[in-house]
């Protein structure tokens, strides 16, 4: 394996509720409370306040809502958060993020757009979060 495999164990994951197995294949709408892993293949909308796992071997396109996205497989569509999006190498990425925090590892391949709702500044000594293109461009 490239990357971190997400593990159940890992703090922002809180207890697996449910599991979409990879053999599984699943197309509608999925709402719930708490933390869901998928590993398997999903179309439709996923709407939650919780976290959304998606295993390296999971493909998903939809559009979904949730609290914490954690994601090491291919995902399709236009995603939301509420707290964060994580994009854990090998994650391919198709879409729109919107999200106040995004982080993504060596080896991510994004394809998509990001929208983040608060800029985030911290000042100090040279030291400054740049949250946006148009930021970045200013800084130089």
């Amino acid at each position: 394996m490239d990357g971190p495999v997400i593990s159940a164990s890992q703090p922002e994951s809180g207890d697996i509720i449910a599991f979409v197995g990879e053999e599984v294949t699943f197309k509608g709408t999925i709402r719930y409370q708490g933390t869901v892993r998928v590993d398997g293949r999903l179309e439709g909308e996923i709407y939650t306040d919780g976290s959304l796992i998606i295993g390296q071997k999971a493909v998903i396109a939809a559009k979904i809502h949730a609290g914490t996205i954690m994601c090491q497989g291919q995902l399709t569509g236009d995603i939301e958060a509420k707290h964060r999006v994580k994009l854990l190498s090998p994650a391919v990425f198709e879409g729109t993020i919107t999200a106040p925090l995004l982080s993504m590892d060596e080896g991510v391949l994004f394809n998509g757009t990001c929208n983040m709702p608060q800029k985030i500044e911290r000042k100090g000594k040279e030291t400054k979060l740049v949250i946006s293109v148009e930021e970045a461009v200013k800084v130089k």
